[in-house]
């Protein structure tokens, strides 16, 4: 079967990082995999391919799309993601990577093509093993820690603060929303989309 693309979560496989910042890609595809769940339509099926991710197909903005996990952990994303494009004859346009950012806060999401990594391990993996910084990007804001002297590893391996957590199905939502509307209707009207979404100043980090 041919995909028009794949949309793929980062995170690291485990239930002790489940719950983590740097798990909001994977909360993305489980929301996406429990629409397919509820919705015959979208011929929600999984994959047996690889140790290295977890693998779906599912019929999502009127067409088939892979849905993947890596289960490298985040440092070696790209071994996961350049399997996934090998074996499906897919370019590195045609990949949709959902990530953790630390420079925009909770609530916030940008969509990109390309660009800079921003000090994050698990897209400079997949640069390298693709080649090209020419992936596109959903940036989901985790802010950075208010005390100067925390360490990022410390802050993206924990939990989201309990005031945010009720917030995150309505900021996954409207991701996902976000990118219906890119593959319906392309990039502009996604990025219009996805980056007037903003939680009040008082509901965030």
């Amino acid at each position: 079967m041919e995909y028009k693309s794949a949309i793929i979560g980062l995170g690291n496989p485990g239930p002790q990082y489940a719950d983590t910042r740097h798990n909001i890609g994977f909360m993305c595809v489980d929301a996406l995999l429990a629409l397919g769940q509820e919705r015959k339509s979208m011929r929600l099926e999984q994959i047996e391919e690889s140790g290295d991710y977890a693998l779906w197909r599912m019929k999502f903005a009127g067409a088939y799309r892979l849905l993947a996990k890596p289960m490298t952990f985040m440092n070696l994303s790209g071994k996961a993601v350049s399997k996934i494009c090998g074996r499906h004859g897919l370019k590195p346009d045609d990949v949709m990577i959902v990530h953790d950012e630390l420079d925009l806060p909770v609530g916030r999401m940008k969509l990109k093509k390309g660009g800079g990594n921003n000090g994050h391990n698990g897209l400079e993996s997949i640069q390298d093993r693709l080649g090209t910084p020419g992936f596109y990007r959903l940036r989901l804001g985790v802010g950075r820690p208010t005390d100067p002297h925390k360490p990022i590893s410390d802050w993206v391996l924990e939990p989201f603060a309990p005031e945010t957590v009720n917030y995150l199905p309505e900021i996954i939502a409207h991701a996902l929303k976000g990118l219906d509307i890119m593959y319906r209707r392309g990039i502009g009207f996604a990025t219009q989309h996805i980056n007037s979404f903003s939680l009040n100043e008082e509901e965030s980090e």
